[in-house]
């Protein structure tokens, strides 16, 4: 198989490239830097014209480029996550590729749903820029795919972690080091954890079953696990005996003023009111659609992904705390 990846060069569109080379595949991508080593080219996904040309003779391509983030500019989210989207699809329906996967997120459900949710839940708008440009991206893809521009398929990954991932294992063990993590709700949220080799997995399945094509499938562990469980293991590789938290309401104004003065400083930084909201979520989401369409099944439980991430962490110097 010949395999095109976009923000091949992040955490999810990494680890795809890295699965599908070592099973044979030809693998190639773009991102905003070039890696020729793993076929990556530099690009936009806003201007496909200087990478198209790689799409011919492709049979699959996973759409994962966007941008993930609760502090970015509306204007930033749309070019990428839905103009952009929309730019990829062109490029390749023009160049003859078989299936196109786009990586959504189970953010486009909102914030505040059922527990349980399944891929027939309503998806929710709510001023959130990530959440609403995910919901609007997956219209441009229903829409291509019952067009007959290309047969799509749409994944709703739950909150991925592991190896490489910046928003629920990078950024949080940086902010426990340095004393700034606060969780809302008391710590009582509701995380859905999945660890990135389950979702190459699923990744997988979907790619390669005719039956998933104008589909939407959601990937987790299938299972929900308070925040303050799952940034426990965290605090524990940290030697940090107890995470703080607050009431939403108090640590929302405490995230505003936080990330307000480290903007200010001009540092990088995902604390904000909207991070707390989306840590303050009360429900989980289910597979059970995956798992009888995709024969999916998570292989790696949260003990042993968050055993293998210490490993990663520990090898990098992560785990050393901030004197």
């Amino acid at each position: 198989m010949k395999i095109f990846v976009t923000g091949a060069l992040g955490f999810i569109g990494r680890a795809l490239l890295e699965r599908y080379r070592a099973a044979g595949a030809e693998v190639g991508g773009v991102d905003r830097a070039a890696e020729p080593g793993l076929g990556v080219g530099a690009g936009d996904v806003t201007d496909p014209s200087g990478w198209q040309d790689q799409l011919r003779g492709c049979d699959l391509v996973f759409h994962t480029a966007a941008v993930v983030s609760n502090v970015a500019s509306e204007e930033a989210f749309w070019n990428v996550n839905v103009l952009g989207t929309r730019r990829v699809l062109e490029a390749c329906s023009s160049a003859g590729v078989g299936r196109f996967v786009q990586l959504s997120s189970v953010a486009a459900y909102g914030f505040d749903f059922r527990d349980g949710a399944d891929e027939t839940w309503p998806l929710r708008t709510n001023g959130n820029h990530y959440v609403d440009t995910k919901v609007a991206s997956e219209q441009v893809v229903l829409q291509a795919h019952a067009a007959g521009e290309i047969a799509c398929s749409i994944v709703r990954p739950a909150d991925v972690y592991g190896p490489g991932s910046r928003p629920w294992t990078i950024l949080p063990v940086e902010m426990i080091r340095s004393g700034q993590f606060v969780l809302p709700a008391r710590g009582r949220g509701v995380f859905s954890p999945v660890y990135v080799d389950n979702l190459i997995d699923g990744l997988e399945a979907v790619g390669s079953r005719e039956e998933a094509a104008g589909q939407v499938f959601v990937l987790g562990d299938g299972v929900g696990v308070t925040t303050g469980e799952f940034f426990g293991h965290y605090a524990r590789m940290l030697g940090v005996a107890k995470l703080r938290s607050l009431p939403t309401p108090l640590a929302a104004d405490a995230a505003r003023l936080v990330g307000g003065v480290l903007t200010a400083l001009g540092r990088e930084t995902e604390v904000s009111p909207e991070t707390m909201r989306m840590l303050s979520r009360r429900g989980t989401y289910s597979i059970e659609k995956a798992r009888r369409v995709l024969g999916y099944e998570p292989k790696i439980d949260l003990s042993e992904g968050m055993q293998r991430t210490e490993r990663w962490l520990a090898d990098r110097g992560m785990l050393t705390k901030e004197r």
